[in-house]
């Protein structure tokens, strides 16, 4: 039986642990210039950045390297990918410690101005690198619609945002001390 996180993001006092869900398989929707196309990962399509123990991921809020929430090399982001969902946890700061942007966002949340959602920041690898890291074909039944597929991308964020592409994302606050894994953990100094 397969659970599906889609709620809006839920902050309790006690709250510590961030987590996110980006599904694979999903299908988005992007309208740019009087073009449609869709877009869809295959499964384990960021596994290249994921595996790599040295390979640096963000989690930011929306797609800003200037409002950090959480770093995979930091120790204060892991991530876990599977054939189903790419998901993330980030272990957060006590609550005097978080920077404005991120209470601001959580508060926006919980007052149900925002309802959150996860988006990628990837490249897609050239073709002289990885040959069949990504195909576009027309959609079945409507064949002025391309979709892209995407096998391979390398992951460099993932952001939560109020606006997601992937309507099946999902985010969560909760408190889960001791559920982070200890792998991810590294001495760090929060400023």
């Amino acid at each position: 039986m397969e659970t599906r996180l889609i709620f809006p993001l839920e902050l309790r006092q006690e709250g510590r642990t961030l987590t996110g869900r980006f599904p694979y398989r999903s299908l988005a929707t992007i309208s740019d210039r009087g073009r449609t196309r869709k877009e869809t990962f295959a499964p384990r399509a960021f596994s290249y950045a994921i595996e790599d123990p040295e390979r640096e991921i963000n989690v930011l809020l929306g797609h800003s390297f200037d409002r950090p929430i959480g770093s995979k090399r930091a120790g204060t982001a892991a991530f876990e990918d599977t054939d189903d969902a790419l998901t993330f946890r980030v272990e957060l700061p006590e609550e005097a410690a978080q920077p404005t942007y991120l209470r601001d966002f959580l508060a926006a949340t919980n007052a149900g101005l925002v309802l959150p959602g996860v988006s990628p920041g990837f490249r897609v690898p050239p073709a002289s690198t990885v040959p069949d890291a990504e195909r576009l074909e027309p959609e079945q039944g409507n064949p002025g619609v391309m979709v892209r597929t995407i096998s391979a991308a390398v992951l460099y964020e993932m952001s939560l945002v109020s606006r997601a592409a992937y309507p099946d994302t999902a985010v969560d606050v909760r408190s889960l001390h001791g559920d982070f894994p200890a792998t991810a953990r590294r001495r760090r100094v929060w400023l």
